[in-house]
């Protein structure tokens, strides 16, 4: 199992100490505000080298404090043991592993493989469009680094091209098109295919708990296909060439790149129409419970590795009917940590291995 402890130094309000996690299910237990989520944030930020919660890392910093660290101790799947460093102090983050530094975030990429279930998880569903797209990107670059490549380099020819439009500089528009088209295609020919994987479990997923059939997940480009006599085609960038120049006027005008992937959509759908405007607050709750179900699974089938499964309070908004269905539903994992309120039928659930620690003012005990 991947962790096996995790040392943590002026962490949020937790203690300075080392937290046995050497189990394959964990379940931490405490009334809100005493630190439950900020052990899965540690855990999270151990993987991936950042928060869930923020992207200021000084405000993890324990009140009074000026720097903190995470040591994380794992062994993978094929049992060979590791350990992730990162420090943070004067403004500046350090990331080892096996005491070498890293430079770049994505060499820890299928580490710890964690999927993290949160409240925050319901903007996928009811969010804006760029909520549901993080959750596309972040599933893509759990494992393909070249996709992060792909990402940054888009990303970066973006905000140079709104730059120049801001600036009313249309000299280097046209080079900065062929660049845009080029790397935008092939993220969209990624996105494309991870939706298109995303459906043969999540529509199945939603009817097997809700009962609801024909759920799916719909994506649209903001770069179409291109309709022939017979079909359509994926566009090329000679396609995209000819959209970005009609476009250009509008472009000009509001200073801003009007097309590309920064624009496409991701839409649920049922008998054609958008399911989500006139879903319920538990059918929505339940998409975006159902849609970290398959990015776990998702995760599994592309590379064969199991993920870590990091569960913060969300079946609180769950009847029990659901709440009893989704944990039958939980994908294979290596390691499962849960947190849950005091009040809640947390017995039911456990193992005889799982252990629980209650979690009172930043300390735990077993």
């Amino acid at each position: 199992m991947p962790f096996l402890s995790v040392a943590l130094c002026n962490f949020r309000n937790l203690k300075n100490d080392k937290i046995d996690l050497s189990s394959k299910e964990i379940y931490f237990v405490g009334e809100n505000g005493q630190g439950k989520s900020n052990l899965l944030e540690s855990l999270y930020y151990s993987a991936y080298g950042s928060s869930f919660r923020t992207r200021t890392d000084s405000q993890i910093i324990s009140y009074g404090k000026d720097n903190f660290s995470v040591i994380s101790f794992y062994k993978n799947q094929n049992e060979n043991s590791h350990q992730i460093k990162i420090v943070y102090e004067k403004d500046k983050k350090q990331i080892e592993k096996n005491g070498k530094k890293i430079h770049d975030r994505k060499e820890l990429i299928n580490t710890i493989p964690c999927v993290l279930f949160s409240h925050s998880d319901m903007d996928f569903a009811i969010g804006e469009p760029e909520k549901r797209r993080f959750f596309l990107d972040q599933s893509l670059t759990m494992y393909d680094e070249f996709y992060i490549d792909d990402l940054r380099s888009y990303k970066k020819i973006l905000k140079t091209r709104n730059i120049l439009l801001k600036e009313k500089d249309y000299n280097m528009i046209e080079i900065y098109d062929v660049q845009l088209a080029q790397k935008g295609l092939e993220i969209q020919k990624k996105r494309k295919k991870a939706i298109f994987q995303f459906n043969e479990i999540f529509g199945k997923l939603y009817e097997q708990i809700s009962g609801i059939e024909g759920v799916s997940i719909c994506y649209s480009p903001s770069w179409k296909e291109i309709k022939q006599e017979f079909g359509s085609r994926i566009p090329n960038v000679d396609d995209v060439l000819h959209i970005l120049y009609e476009k250009r006027e509008k472009d000009r005008i509001l200073c801003t790149t009007l097309s590309g992937p920064h624009r496409d959509k991701v839409i649920f759908v049922k008998d054609k129409r958008q399911f989500i405007p006139n879903a319920s607050t538990g059918q929505c709750r339940l998409t975006a419970l159902l849609l970290r179900v398959s990015q776990a699974v998702y995760y599994t089938q592309i590379t064969g590795i199991k993920p870590v499964l990091l569960m913060d309070d969300v079946m609180l908004e769950l009847d029990p009917d659901k709440r009893q269905k989704f944990t039958s539903a939980i994908p294979e994992y290596d390691q499962l940590f849960c947190t849950f309120l005091p009040g809640e039928p947390y017995e039911r659930y456990k193992r005889q291995e799982t252990k629980i620690y209650t979690i009172k003012n930043g300390e735990w005990t077993l």
